[in-house]
C-alpha cells in the first residue's frame, strides 16, 4: 500500500526493472549498499547494457538504487522501492540536461539510506534485487518497456563485466545476473511459490500488486480462508469446533483431527509471514464454520 504519500509511479513514463543476482550456493553477500562511487560505477555499465537491449532507453534518466533486497520487498503494492526512486529523480539536479545516470549509495557515514534499507528479517536468500528505474518522455518510455517486457526474460543477461563490479563491490560470489522488468520478477516468484507449495496464496499477491483496489478470495478447502480486499488481506481464525465444521465435518479419530487442526494453523502463520513480506497487512478474522470468503 502506498502509505508513506510519496508519489505514486506513472505507467506512462516510468519502466521499472531490477538487476537481479544470483548468488552462489553457499556464498553471503558481504555489504548491503554499495559506495557512492561504486554505485555510480555499476549504474553506468547498466546503463550501456540496457541501452544495448533497447537503444531507446538512453534516452530516458536511469535511476539505480545500489542496495540489494529479497524479491518480495521488490514487489509489493504501489512499488515502494520503484516510487521512491521516482522521488528522488524528480528532486535530482541537472533536470534540462539530456538524460541522466543517478545512482544511489551508503552515506557519506556508510550507512545505508532508510529507503533502500532491505528488511533484515529477509535476508539469507540466494536471490537478491536490485532495484532500477527508467523515467522520461512518454512515448520513449513506453516502447522501452514494450521492449524490455519482450526480450529481458529471455535475453536480458547481464554483461560480464557489469556482473563482476557488482560481484566485488558487494563481496560476493554471483552464478547469473540478469536484469529483469517487475512483471518477470513477479512470474518467477509465482513459479517458486508453486514448487514450496504456496500457489494457492498467490492470486491474492498478485491482486494487491496489480490492482490493489480489487478483491481475491482463497475458498480452497484444506487451505485457510482468505480475502483480499480494501488492500488488507484478511484471514478467517477458526476455533477448533468451527474449524471442524468446515473441514472435516465426518471426522472421528481424535488425534488425527487435532494434528490436522494443528497443521491449518501453522498454514494460516505461514500465509501471513508471506503476505507480510509484500507489504501486505494481515488481519485474523473470527469465523464460524460457515463463514463464506466474501463476509471476511
Amino acid at each position: 500500500m502506498n502509505t508513506d504519500h510519496t508519489p505514486a509511479l506513472d505507467p506512462r513514463r516510468d519502466v521499472a526493472g531490477l538487476l537481479a543476482l544470483e548468488l552462489a550456493p553457499g556464498s553471503a553477500i558481504a555489504r548491503d549498499a554499495l559506495t557512492q562511487a561504486d554505485a555510480a560505477r555499476l549504474a553506468t555499465l547498466l546503463g550501456r547494457d540496457l541501452g544495448a537491449l533497447a537503444p531507446q532507453a538512453r534516452e530516458l534518466d536511469l535511476c539505480l538504487a545500489a542496495a540489494h533486497f529479497d524479491p518480495a520487498e521488490a514487489l509489493r503494492p504501489g512499488w515502494p522501492l520503484h516510487r521512491r526512486l521516482a522521488e528522488l529523480q524528480a528532486r535530482a539536479p541537472g533536470k534540462d540536461a539530456g538524460a541522466r545516470i543517478i545512482a544511489f549509495g551508503m552515506d557519506a557515514a556508510g550507512a545505508v539510506p532508510q529507503p533502500f534499507a532491505a528488511d533484515p528479517a529477509l535476508r539469507g536468500g540466494s536471490l537478491r534485487v536490485l532495484p532500477f528505474l527508467l523515467r522520461g518522455d512518454a512515448d520513449v518510455a513506453g516502447a522501452v518497456g514494450e521492449a524490455f517486457e519482450a526480450r529481458l526474460l529471455d535475453a536480458g543477461m547481464v554483461q560480464a563485466d557489469t556482473a563482476l563490479l557488482a560481484q566485488d563491490a558487494f563481496g560476493t560470489r554471483i552464478e547469473h545476473a540478469r536484469y529483469l522488468t517487475v512483471h518477470d520478477l513477479a512470474a518467477m516468484v509465482a513459479l517458486q511459490y508453486e514448487h514450496l507449495g504456496l500457489a494457492p496464496l498467490w492470486p491474492l499477491i498478485e491482486t494487491a500488486l496489480l490492482s490493489p483496489a480489487g478483491e481475491a478470495v482463497l475458498d480452497a478447502p484444506p487451505e485457510p480462508l482468505a480475502r483480499y480486499a480494501g488492500g488488507e488481506a484478511r484471514i478467517a481464525l477458526f476455533a477448533p469446533a468451527a474449524w471442524r465444521a468446515r473441514y472435516a465435518p465426518d471426522g472421528d479419530d481424535e488425534a488425527r483431527l487435532r494434528q490436522q487442526f494443528a497443521h491449518f494453523e501453522m498454514r494460516q502463520k505461514q500465509f501471513a509471514a508471506v503476505l507480510g513480506a509484500h507489504g501486505i497487512d494481515v488481519t485474523f478474522v473470527d469465523a464460524g464454520g460457515d463463514t463464506a470468503a466474501t463476509e471476511l
